[in-house]
């Protein structure tokens, strides 16, 4: 079985094919692809709008079943933002890792002062699988709880992992084991609700 996952970004490929794989699925990013689809607008108000925004847009481009995905981080203190805005929060960067960088300092002073009970917050991950007629056949949702810290540790992961702490495992998301990661990650719990469904979805 095959399921493209509409992403260029190749953590998410690796966290979605390290869960889906043993299940028998190859899982084909848009680098594997050599696709050059254009990437859709996502003005939607929530993780949910954007994750069907783009599984309809890349399958309808693609002409094929895509899984799509909208993730980013909810901090209470900041009333819920970054938000759907997560992997552009501060607008600069022309790279992912400068783009990581630069959304990490500006949280970091948005949170200047706050202290640390006020800094709950959790990753979201929205999944929505598209077929090329544009239905919509499954969708899921994942979160993952923790605390935002103030310095950046840990080299695993991407975008703000490094500052999620995750008070029963005493590390950061950045720190976790690949594989315990994706127990715990909003992405793999939102991936793993759909295993149920992949005969319908590939």
């Amino acid at each position: 079985m095959e399921l493209i996952v509409a992403t260029g970004n190749p953590h998410k490929v690796e966290e979605i094919r390290a869960i889906l794989g043993p299940h028998g699925v190859r899982v084909v990013g848009l680098d594997d692809l050599g696709a050059a689809v254009p990437e859709p607008d996502e003005p939607g108000d929530t993780f949910e709008e954007n994750a069907a925004i783009k599984a309809r847009a890349y399958a309808a481009a693609l002409g094929r079943t895509v899984l799509a995905d909208d993730s980013g981080l909810e901090v209470d203190a900041l009333g819920g933002r970054p938000g759907v805005h997560s992997a552009r929060y501060a607008g600069v960067g022309s790279t992912r890792e400068e783009r990581d960088a630069a959304n990490n300092a500006k949280l970091l002073h948005e949170l200047s002062g706050v202290p640390m009970a006020r800094r709950t917050a959790r990753f979201v991950c929205a999944i929505c699988v598209a077929t090329a007629d544009g239905h919509v056949i499954a969708t899921a949702r994942g979160t993952f709880d923790g605390v935002i810290v103030d310095t950046a540790r840990g080299s695993h992961g991407f975008g703000y992992d490094p500052l999620l702490f995750v008070p029963d495992a005493g590390c950061t998301s950045a720190e976790l084991d690949p594989a315990e990661k994706n127990r715990r990650s909003h992405r793999g719990h939102a991936v793993r609700a759909l295993i149920d469904l992949l005969p319908a979805i590939v």
